[in-house]
């Protein structure tokens, strides 16, 4: 019998599963059968049949709960907790103000710890599981970008963290991504030269689509992952080429 991949018993909630990385993890989900509810601060355009919105900032602590209770409201259960929402501009660490600083943490690190606390109870009653949205940028330096890659690293080390305090009662786990083709790829590296100069630092020579980045979400959430708690998935092409290797001919 082949494998599949069947998660039509469960209820998904994924943060800023709207747009980017997040509509590839929602639009996967959906294809393995869950019913997804995205969270974020407006509402998304051309969300598919079986998506629910909840407008919700997730970077304020105060709206974890209400989240959590609007999305066991509508569905009765919540069996996974994407936490997805992230991102950043680019500013040099010498020029980001404290503020600055302390918003990219609140919506990269603590939005997570919040959501999962609040969501704790319902995932552990119904034997459910966690994944972490992180990045590449957390597992090396991050220059220009300093406080979303320290926000990062952290978010892994919370998963583990998490994974070991809460077993066996919920899985918990982490997707680090490199560098994903969304609507803003080319915007970010400054047009389509400059992207197409930053995919080819990728050993597999492109970037990944935010549906390869859904796949390694469905993947955890699923049967097939049972085992799997603590652990940071890469999902990043093989990394990117180091200045070093290339001045060496590697």
């Amino acid at each position: 019998m082949a494998l599949t991949i069947d998660l039509s018993d469960q209820v998904a909630l994924v943060t800023g599963g709207g747009r980017g990385v997040g509509r590839g993890i929602t639009d996967r989900l959906r294809a393995a059968g869950a019913t997804v509810a995205v969270a974020g601060r407006s509402v998304p355009d051309g969300l598919p049949g079986g998506v629910t919105f909840h407008a919700a900032d997730v970077r304020d602590a105060d709206a974890a709960a209400p989240l959590v209770a609007s999305v066991l409201e509508r569905h009765g259960r919540l069996d996974l907790l994407v936490n997805n929402a992230g991102g950043s501009p680019s500013v040099a660490a010498a020029d980001a103000s404290p503020r600055f600083s302390t918003r990219i943490i609140e919506l990269n690190l603590l939005s997570a710890l919040h959501l999962a606390h609040a969501a704790r109870a319902a995932l552990a009653e119904a034997g459910g599981s966690i994944v972490n949205v992180a990045s590449l940028s957390g597992l090396r330096p991050s220059p220009g970008t300093a406080a979303y890659g320290a926000a990062k690293a952290g978010l892994v080390n919370l998963t583990q963290t998490l994974a070991m305090e809460w077993a066996p009662a919920m899985r918990v786990n982490a997707v680090s991504a490199g560098m994903v083709r969304t609507e803003l790829f080319d915007e970010y590296y400054g047009g389509p030269e400059g992207a197409a100069a930053a995919e080819a630092t990728v050993p597999m020579g492109r970037a990944a689509t935010p549906a390869e980045v859904g796949d390694a979400v469905v993947f955890l959430a699923s049967p097939l992952a049972s085992y799997v708690t603590g652990a940071n998935l890469a999902v990043h092409g093989g990394g990117e080429a180091i200045a070093l290797h290339r001045v060496l001919g590697h």
